[in-house]
C-alpha cells in the first residue's frame, strides 16, 4: 500500500516523538486556543495571496522556508475551486492570479479547448491527479516546518470577471454544469453544481485525511457574493460526513464578518470563527461566550507602511485572539521568499516580517493557555487617545500591549514615560517593557507588591509598547 507524503510524514513524527499525532485541535483546557503536536498553540504569519497550490509559477518552497525562518507557524491557501485574474484588486504579481496554462485545480483538463484565458476546458467529473499530488506535497512540507494549513475551500466571485474565470461557470467546463447568474453558485438553487461543489470537498477530505497540520476553512468571506448560511452549513455537514469513518477529524473554520458581528446560532460543526479587518479587536469579546477560537485570518488594505499591520496584531492576540494572518505582497511566483517590490494595496516584506516574529516571540513566552482578558488591569495614567490590551493570570502573569490613535497617527506624539497604576495580585514579579518595534527590552525592574493597586513608570512611550509582568 502506498502512504500519502502526509502520512509518512506523521509516522516519521511519532517515531520520533513516540506520541499519537492528532489534527491541529481546541485546546482541552482552554478551547479559545489551539493544541498542535502536544503543544498550546496561537497561529502567526505573514503569508503570500492564497494561491501558493493553485498557481503553477509558485515554487512553494522557498515560501515555506521564509515562514519557518520567521517562527511563523500557519499559511492560508485557496483550494483551486476560485481564482483571480492578473489586476484583480489592483494586485501586481498577484500569487491567486496565475498566468495563462499556469492554473491548477481539483479538476482535470478535458480534450475541449475554450477555458476562460488559455488551454481546454474543465471536465468537473474528472479529477487532476497532479493537482493532488502538489496539493499534498504543500501539506507535507509545510508540516516538516511546523506550519499549520487553513485550506479555504471556496471564495465568492466578486464580479463577473472572476466568475467568467471559474472553472465551475458552465463557459469552463464540458458538464454543462454552472448554468447560473454571479451570485447563485453558492447558494443549494442548483442541485448540479451542489453535487460537483461536495463531489470536491469529499476528494479533497480524502486525500489529506492523514495531515495533521490541517484545518479546512468553509469559504473566504460568504458575507459577499450571494453565499447563504444554509449551503455553508451543508458544506460543514459534507466534511463531517466525509470524516466519519476516519480516526481523526478535522477542525472547521466559518469565515463570520469584516471587522465585526455577534455569532448567532453558531453551527456546532464550526471549532474556528474567523474575521477579516478585526480593527479593533471588538469581535473576540463579542463572541467570547462560544468559547471556541476566534481567528483574525485576513488583513492587508491599510496602505503600504508596517505601523498598521503590526499594532493590529498585537491588539488582536492580546485581546484573546488565537491566530492572525496579514497578507504580505513581496511574495510572488518572481519571488516566492518574500523579497519582491511591493505593488498592491497592502504591504509586507522581511522588515514587517521580522516585527511580526517579536509578537510571535512575546506571546509564547507566556503560558497563554492559563490567560484571558483582563481590561481592569490599568486603573489609571494612560495618555490621550490610548489603548491596553491585557491577558492575565493573577498573580503569576500579565501581558499589556499599549497602543495610541489605533495605529494610524500621521504624527507620533513627542516621547515621555507613562506613570501608570496598575492593579495587581500579591508577589514578587519580575517587570520588563519591550519595544514592538525592535524587540529591545527597553526597561526591566523587580516588583515586590503586597496587592491592589501598583504604580509603574514606562520608558519614554510615543505610540506603542508592550509589558511583561510575571513572577519569579
Amino acid at each position: 500500500m502506498k502512504l500519502s507524503l502526509c502520512a509518512v510524514l506523521t509516522s516519521m513524527f511519532l517515531a520520533l516523538t513516540g506520541g499519537t499525532a492528532e489534527p491541529i485541535k481546541l485546546h482541552p483546557d482552554n478551547p479559545r486556543y489551539f493544541l498542535y503536536q502536544s503543544k498550546p498553540t496561537i497561529l502567526i504569519t505573514s503569508g503570500e495571496h492564497y494561491g501558493a497550490v493553485l498557481n503553477l509559477d509558485f515554487d512553494y518552497i522557498p515560501y515555506l522556508n521564509e515562514l519557518q525562518a520567521r517562527g511563523f507557524n500557519q499559511t492560508r491557501t485557496f483550494g483551486g475551486s476560485y481564482r483571480e485574474i492578473p489586476g484583480s484588486f489592483g494586485i501586481q504579481d498577484n500569487t491567486l492570479a496565475p498566468l495563462p496554462n499556469k492554473f491548477i485545480c481539483p479538476w482535470a483538463r478535458s480534450d475541449t479547448p475554450g477555458y476562460f484565458d488559455a488551454g481546454n476546458k474543465f471536465d468537473l467529473a474528472k479529477w487532476d491527479d497532479a493537482y493532488f499530488k502538489r496539493l499534498k506535497d504543500f501539506l507535507a512540507q509545510a508540516a516538516q516546518r511546523g506550519i499549520v494549513v487553513e485550506l479555504s475551500l471556496f471564495c465568492p466571485n466578486y464580479d463577473e470577471k472572476l466568475w467568467q474565470a471559474n472553472p465551475m461557470n458552465a463557459k469552463n467546463n464540458i458538464n454543462n454544469v454552472g448554468n447560473c447568474p454571479l451570485k447563485e453558485p453558492y447558494t443549494l438553487k442548483h442541485e448540479d453544481l451542489t453535487k460537483v461543489q461536495d463531489a470536491m470537498v469529499r476528494k479533497i477530505v480524502s486525500e489529506l485525511k492523514d495531515c495533521d497540520n490541517l484545518y479546512y476553512e468553509i469559504a473566504n468571506e460568504p458575507y459577499f457574493g450571494g453565499i447563504t448560511l444554509e449551503w455553508q452549513a451543508h458544506i460543514a455537514a459534507t466534511i463531517v460526513d466525509a470524516e466519519k469513518d476516519f480516526p481523526a477529524k478535522h477542525l472547521i473554520a466559518q469565515n463570520i464578518a469584516n471587522k465585526t458581528a455577534k455569532v448567532k446560532d453558531p453551527n456546532a460543526a464550526v471549532s474556528i470563527f474567523n474575521f477579516h479587518y478585526a480593527k479593533p479587536p471588538v469581535a473576540v469579546a463579542t463572541n467570547w461566550e462560544l468559547n471556541k477560537v476566534i481567528g483574525f485570518d485576513e488583513t492587508g488594505f491599510r496602505g503600504s507602511t508596517d505601523k498598521p499591520y503590526r499594532t493590529e496584531a498585537w491588539d488582536f492576540i492580546l485581546a484573546g485572539g488565537a491566530e492572525y494572518s496579514n497578507l504580505d505582497y513581496s511574495y510572488s511566483a518572481k519571488a516566492p521568499n518574500g523579497t519582491g517590490v511591493v505593488k498592491a494595496p497592502g504591504g509586507g516584506g522581511p522588515a514587517f516580517r521580522a516585527q511580526l516574529k517579536i509578537l510571535k516571540d512575546f506571546i509564547y513566552g507566556f503560558d497563554f493557555v492559563k490567560m484571558a482578558p483582563d481590561q481592569t488591569v490599568v486603573k489609571t495614567g494612560l495618555p490621550a487617545n490610548t489603548t491596553f490590551r491585557a491577558l492575565a493570570q493573577p498573580g503569576k502573569a500579565y501581558a499589556v500591549f499599549f497602543l495610541t490613535g489605533g495605529g494610524d497617527l500621521k504624527t507620533a506624539p513627542a516621547p515621555e514615560p507613562m506613570n501608570l497604576t496598575l492593579t495587581l495580585a500579591q508577589g514578587d514579579y519580575t517587570v520588563e517593557w519591550i519595544n514592538t518595534q525592535t524587540g529591545a527590552l527597553e526597561l526591566t525592574e523587580q516588583l515586590k507588591h503586597p496587592g491592589g493597586s501598583a504604580v509603574l513608570t514606562s520608558p519614554q512611550y510615543s505610540e506603542e509598547m508592550a509589558l511583561k509582568i510575571v513572577a519569579k
